[in-house]
């Protein structure tokens, strides 16, 4: 590719959400900007990725969003994407069936007796999120575990409901009792955060607007060929180390990485050198202080190390025996609590409705989407669950209006195996082999407290320094929003323009630009 001398030469390593937004937003400026995004995998998107599926089998969808799936009314930006490719999310009206079993059941459905036990620590809850918001720098901190003994609540209200709530929707996983409590208030009470409104009843607003990605796979690559089009050099299945940040300059080692073969770095021939004028991590942050090796400073060092990653494994599968016998996936009258209400007496007619029939935007009647059980022999740790067949909206498209849904064995679930340290609680032993459609590990970071001490407030520090930006969900909170925002922040610290589209998108970008990179937006006049 014939260079300008006066463009700056700016590297992208990593092609998920992150990358991807920060090498688009690059892409706007070809007169000042030769852009280089590399990624080791040998398709963009990250862990955005999407799977075949057989329609004969799985009740007419030919595919599944297996990784991120949908977000809330808030993904702004990654709508924003979506739109200028052609693609558009789909509403749905969000079920969940969290626990097992009448003493451990609840939902954001109907009334369940479980609600009704707790329902003075539901309201009470409320009371503490909001002296978590007006004591934000001490009671935000603050580990829920931590809070929850605090404020006095009992062990099993944090137990079955709390931490199953937050360890499903900002996926902490088995980490959640470590997490800052600012996630939590965030949660239900910021408006350019929060996924749905606190409910004083029933602790989680009832069926909640959110929204269904479209074909990630196919969306990721028309956007891969825009930015090629536009003069943005990919490199696939290509892995970098950084050999030297000095004089204003990045030295980089590419190496290609195919077919299962990696050419190793110290042997003589292998690789190319080449020298960029700034570097932008897009990836995981151990991924990044790996690369940076002995050129990371210590200041690097101390933020990169204080994101604690954990292995998960999800398992798509056909195996409804088995899924049932972990969740409550079907109205049942004994896990109904009391109709003491209208608003109540509403929500178990609408729970009622046997069976369930389609909406473009759910289901009217319990079909539950999203799940999650304790184990009884480590109560704080939990597996999660989802039921794709109800929540992806191919699904509901294949079937059509008013039907009902596919038969239990053609619908596709996933079961979600929390870091590989727990190994020995898992159950996937118990999911019949024949019926699983694919497994993958996946990389997650955990939002401990730490995490909110340490990384988020630090990141500021390093953003800019030795010709190296970092972006990517870690840096902030695991969602595809946070990602995308996160790459367009690193482009415009090296001079692109951001785009105003919309008054709430624009100021949760300049947000994240302050607490993140500690720079002001301009806002364009």
């Amino acid at each position: 590719m014939a260079q300008n001398d006066n463009k700056k030469r700016v590297v992208v390593i990593g092609a998920g959400a992150a990358g991807m937004s920060c090498a688009s937003t690059l892409a706007n400026h070809p007169n000042k900007f030769d852009i280089t995004l590399i990624d080791s995998a040998p398709q963009t998107g990250g862990q955005a990725t999407t799977i075949p599926l057989d329609a004969a089998k799985h009740g007419g969808a030919t595919w599944l969003n297996d990784g991120v799936q949908g977000g809330s009314p808030i993904f702004r930006h990654t709508f924003h994407f979506f739109e200028k490719y052609g693609y558009e999310p789909h509403p749905v009206q969000l079920q969940v069936s969290f626990g097992k079993g009448r003493d451990s059941f609840f939902t954001n459905v109907f009334p369940s007796p479980l609600v009704d036990t707790y329902s003075a620590e539901i309201s009470k809850l409320g009371r503490v999120l909001r002296w978590i918001k007006r004591l934000m720098p001490i009671l935000g901190l603050m580990p829920i575990k931590t809070m929850l003994r605090l404020f006095r609540f009992s062990t099993d209200f944090g137990l079955k409901m709390v931490l199953p709530l937050i360890a499903l929707f900002l996926g902490t996983g088995n980490q959640t009792p470590n997490v800052a409590c600012v996630l939590l208030e965030r949660l239900f009470d910021d408006p350019q955060m929060r996924l749905w409104e606190y409910d004083e009843d029933m602790l989680m607003q009832n069926r909640p607007q959110m929204y269904t990605f479209p074909n990630l796979g196919e969306f990721y690559h028309d956007w891969k060929g825009d930015l090629v089009a536009k003069g943005v050099r990919v490199l696939l299945e290509t892995e970098a180390d950084v050999l030297d940040r000095k004089n204003k300059q990045v030295k980089l080692r590419l190496r290609s990485v195919k077919d299962g073969q990696q050419e190793r770095p110290n042997e003589a021939g292998k690789g190319t050198v080449e020298d960029f004028d700034e570097l932008i991590l897009c990836c995981p942050a151990d991924e990044a202080l790996s690369m940076l090796g002995a050129h990371a400073t210590w200041r690097e060092r101390y933020v990169l190390n204080g994101v604690k990653f954990f292995n998960d494994l999800t398992i798509t599968h056909t195996d409804s025996e088995y899924f049932n016998s972990l969740f409550e996936t079907r109205y049942k009258e004994e896990l109904c609590g009391k109709g003491s209400s209208e608003t109540r007496q509403e929500q178990i007619a609408f729970a009622q409705q046997m069976p369930p029939r389609c909406r473009t935007d759910g289901w009217e009647g319990f079909a539950p989407m999203y799940f999650t059980h304790s184990f009884d022999s480590d109560p704080d740790k939990i597996e999660m669950g989802f039921d794709c067949t109800h929540y992806q909206h191919q699904f509901r498209e294949a079937i059509g209006e008013d039907a009902l849904p596919p038969e239990p064995e053609r619908h596709v679930y996933q079961t979600i195996f929390l870091n590989e340290d727990h190994k020995h609680l898992w159950t996937w032993e118990g999911i019949d082999k024949d019926k699983i459609i694919g497994e993958k590990w996946w990389h997650q970071f955990g939002h401990r407290w730490q995490h909110y001490l340490r990384v988020v407030p630090g990141m500021m520090f390093i953003n800019g320094k030795n010709n190296t930006l970092y972006a990517g969900a870690w840096t902030m909170v695991n969602m595809h929003e946070i990602a995308c925002i996160s790459g367009m922040a690193a482009a415009y610290r090296l001079g692109a323009v951001y785009e105003p589209f919309d008054d709430f998108a624009e100021d949760v970008f300049s947000k994240y630009l302050l607490v993140s990179h500690g720079v002001r937006y301009k806002r364009r006049t």
